[in-house]
């Protein structure tokens, strides 16, 4: 799945392409992408009408329109935008699930080969976005806000950074990255972190996210993950555990281990992430 880079990166590409462009023509070609309001009254509301920003949101693509409303996008497992000079015909872009034609000719189009995909024509972003967390990348997210987050709780880190009402935006990869950064054991019970390891994990998902927001993202061997033009990104080069399983720790030179948590990979070096069980008092 996408994690805030990948987005972050979608965004930017997006951007010059579509503002100031209008809406011509939809065409729903999987009508359950659509997740409100209905595909027809869907179309209705776009058709005719100009982009003028896309931005991000945690895990979300946000469409600004001219209109009182706004396009967002989850891209969930498989979903990718694509834009296209024409299209020849309904066969175009296997697994294309929404097209919208612009008024200078060219096309966007949603591809999503695993259908999980949605879209949200709201005219209430903040309240349609609520449950989520502070965006890893806002200011609201931040080492002293980390640790009064962390105070008190008893499940595993990992687990909690995955928890989109809890920080939006980050997801297995990047978790996985910062917690080898900070050297934090990703099953440590999230209120045992002491003040240091909160500003250590803090400067950590922000440095790793910057890194991969700058690289274009992380383009793994699905290719699941690609820019607009089709470009790959280039971050999956700089992964220092995630999916390097019985690989040498680029830091300490031990094996890095794998451990399931809530049925996801978490890849960590157990030399320089040790677990700790007692809470830490300060």
């Amino acid at each position: 799945m996408p994690e805030l880079p990948e987005v972050e990166t979608i965004a930017r590409g997006l951007h010059p392409a579509l503002v100031g462009r209008a809406v011509s023509r939809v065409d729903v070609l999987w009508p359950r992408t659509i997740d409100r309001p209905v595909p027809g009254v869907f179309a209705d509301l776009v058709t005719g009408v100009r982009f003028t920003k896309v931005d991000r949101r945690g895990k979300f693509l946000l469409f600004e329109l001219e209109s009182s409303h706004t396009l967002l996008v989850h891209l969930r497992m498989s979903g990718k935008f694509a834009l296209r000079g024409r299209i020849e015909g309904p066969g175009d872009d296997e697994h294309a699930r929404i097209r919208l034609a612009l008024d200078d000719g060219t096309w966007l189009v949603f591809i999503d080969p695993r259908k999980f995909g949605r879209f949200y024509l709201v005219e209430d972003v903040r309240g349609f976005l609520r449950h989520l967390g502070p965006d890893a990348m806002s200011p609201d997210f931040n080492p002293g806000w980390l640790e009064t987050a962390l105070a008190g709780r008893r499940g595993e880190i990992k687990r909690l950074l995955l928890d989109q009402r809890f920080i939006a935006g980050i997801g297995n990869i990047y978790v996985s990255e910062s917690l080898w950064r900070a050297g934090i054991h990703p099953a440590r019970p999230a209120g045992s972190l002491s003040t240091e390891e909160c500003r250590r994990l803090h400067a950590a998902i922000v440095a790793v996210l910057g890194e991969s927001i700058a690289a274009g993202g992380t383009s793994l061997e699905d290719r699941q993950y690609v820019y607009p033009t089709g470009e790959l990104g280039g971050f999956q080069r700089h992964l220092s555990v995630y999916d390097r399983a019985a690989e040498a720790c680029p830091r300490c030179g031990y094996g890095i281990e794998r451990l399931v948590q809530g049925q996801r990979s978490s890849y960590y070096c157990p030399i320089c992430q040790p677990f700790i069980t007692e809470e830490v008092e300060e």
